[in-house]
């Protein structure tokens, strides 16, 4: 994965390709943090960490160790300089021993620096583990189609932090350092470098995981196809066809269909109305724009033909999803 392309790179007939469609994807990783802790542990300790769904949870460990314990009994250790990351918001405990007892993170007592940033002081008073946590939801539909193909951990350890990510230990020094310091604008220093964590994690999986089942992911990295899905991604509104998009990566239509439903795992209009879908349940429900606007933005040319699109792929009416909830409150 990740094969970069160069910027003079050129399709069959001279037609020049978006030279990294994997960044463009990233690009579009729109992140809102649920919330983000600095948590200075003594032993024993154990803390719970509740499902939140459509969240991301992701630990670093900025001094001492701890086991993580996924719901099904899985333990994991994880020691200091090392970054875990639970794409789908799993549930799982946090303990320096394991049998400790785990009481829910949002029973505990915390000090609320911001709404959204706690520091959390708890244990027995014994040796020190320091982790910086949080969760983040990915507000952007092209984030979320891209964690949906995420395993259900990603642990990056310190050894390849530091083999991979030579900068990343001083990152690591610096939020250990303004999680520890009470300054004007700590948290914000925090979160954001909380953010560019998730994202690195996500990339080095996307680099070194060659197993998984990849999706659209994967066919980015093929350099028509993935031309094809970043044209796609930048402009959805246009009126796309097989022919249209064949014609974008100078491939004969027949040739171009195949190998995009082979590598994406479906046909290309099917991933055109698809991606349209994402996006318009972002436009009704985050940008709060009506179900005629939604459609006007995205190409269609009659209301009611946007509405019978969405309803058969999301299984939902447009006009639900706009008036429907979206973001978890982890605090509440």
């Amino acid at each position: 994965m990740g094969t970069a392309h160069t910027p003079n790179e050129i399709g069959e007939a001279g037609v020049p390709l978006i030279t990294d469609p994997l960044a463009e994807a990233l690009h579009f990783m729109r992140m809102e943090g649920v919330f983000y802790c600095r948590s200075e542990l003594t032993a024993p300790w154990g803390v719970g960490m509740p499902a939140l769904p459509d969240c991301v949870y992701f630990h670093v460990i900025t001094s001492g160790e701890c086991w993580l314990v996924d719901a099904d009994g899985t333990q994991r250790l994880a020691r200091e300089g090392d970054l875990v990351v639970l794409p789908h918001g799993r549930g799982h405990d946090a303990v320096d021993a394991i049998g400790n007892d785990t009481p829910s993170v949002f029973d505990l007592p915390h000090e609320y620096v911001s709404r959204q940033y706690a520091i959390l002081r708890h244990g027995g008073g014994g040796t020190a583990t320091n982790l910086i946590c949080g969760a983040v939801q990915f507000k952007h539909p092209a984030a979320r189609s891209l964690v949906a193909l995420l395993p259900e951990v990603i642990h990056v350890t310190s050894s390849t932090v530091h083999a991979e990510w030579p900068w990343m230990p001083t990152l690591l020094g610096l939020m250990a350092h303004e999680s520890a310091a009470t300054q004007p604008g700590g948290e914000a220093v925090v979160t954001r470098l909380s953010d560019v964590l998730v994202i690195q994690a996500i990339r080095h999986w996307i680099a070194t995981d060659t197993e998984s089942p990849r999706g659209w992911l994967g066919a980015l990295d093929d350099p028509l196809i993935g031309h094809a899905i970043a044209m796609v991604h930048r402009e959805p509104e246009r009126e796309w066809s097989v022919a249209s998009l064949a014609r974008e990566v100078a491939m004969s239509r027949s040739s171009f269909s195949a190998k995009f439903t082979k590598l994406v795992g479906e046909s290309p209009m099917q991933y055109v109305t698809t991606w349209r879908m994402h996006l318009a349940a972002d436009l009704l429900a985050e940008e709060g724009l009506t179900v005629a606007q939604t459609a006007e933005r995205l190409g269609y040319t009659t209301e009611a033909a946007f509405s019978r699109a969405f309803k058969r792929i999301t299984g939902t009416p447009p006009g639900a999803v706009r008036r429907a909830p979206t973001t978890v409150d982890a605090t509440a």
